[in-house]
């Protein structure tokens, strides 16, 4: 499959945040921005199959996949820690998908202030399907990249993710 032309390459100006950075800016910015732009349009395209599809945001679709790694469930605030949002922001998208019989929340005995969180089956069937949509879509965003492209870009984003990492 032949890679498609560089944005530098095409003779359109680009709209969206590469804008910001002309050829004269510094290289880094230019990598920062171009990174930026591309995260936005992969998360803006699976946000909107997941509500086309499925009537789903992608804060509830990240919930749950939380949840599906640990069906042993989760307390709130971890749910909020590895969710990187506020303790407020994961309850009420847990009312919403306990209404919906999607999750259960259990009171803790050791603490009656913690609840523990866990997908119900039907939740867990609703996931799996949407895990199965989103994966197809991944790989669909990414097809424009040819095998050793991808690779070549991950470990490229694995050395700059630990460099970042790096005390």
């Amino acid at each position: 499959m032949p890679n498609p032309p560089d944005i530098e390459a095409s003779a359109e100006p680009a709209l969206d945040l590469e804008t910001r950075a002309d050829d004269s800016g510094h290289e880094a910015l230019r990598l920062w921005l171009r990174l930026l732009t591309c995260t936005n349009l992969l998360e803006g395209d699976i946000r909107s199959r997941l509500r086309q599809e499925f009537a789903c945001t992608l804060p509830r679709f990240d919930l749950m996949a939380q949840l599906d790694r640990h069906p042993e469930g989760l307390k709130m605030g971890e749910l909020s820690r590895r969710l990187m949002v506020t303790g407020g922001n994961v309850t009420g998208i847990t009312d919403q998908l306990q209404q919906e019989g999607l999750v259960s929340r259990e009171a803790l005995p050791s603490d009656r202030r913690a609840y523990l969180i866990r997908l119900t089956p039907a939740g867990r069937t609703a996931f799996s399907g949407m895990a199965r949509a989103h994966e197809q879509w991944v790989e669909e965003l990414f097809g424009g990249l040819g095998e050793s492209d991808r690779r070549a870009l991950f470990k490229l984003l694995g050395r700059l993710k630990a460099s970042l990492a790096a005390p």
